[in-house]
């Protein structure tokens, strides 16, 4: 079952990237390395509520 989800990123704490996953393979919170435009470089983003 594909679910929407928000990456929020770990230093600014803006929802900058929404992606889905299957929550029958990942059942924990999806965390990903990916680009923060305001930060301006690669940062860690976890998924949100």
């Amino acid at each position: 079952m594909q679910v929407n989800i928000q990456l929020a990123c770990t230093e600014c704490k803006r929802r900058n990237y929404s992606t889905t996953k299957n929550k029958k393979n990942t059942t924990g919170r999806l965390e990903v390395k990916k680009y923060c435009p305001w930060d301006k470089k690669h940062t860690l983003h976890r998924e949100t509520k």
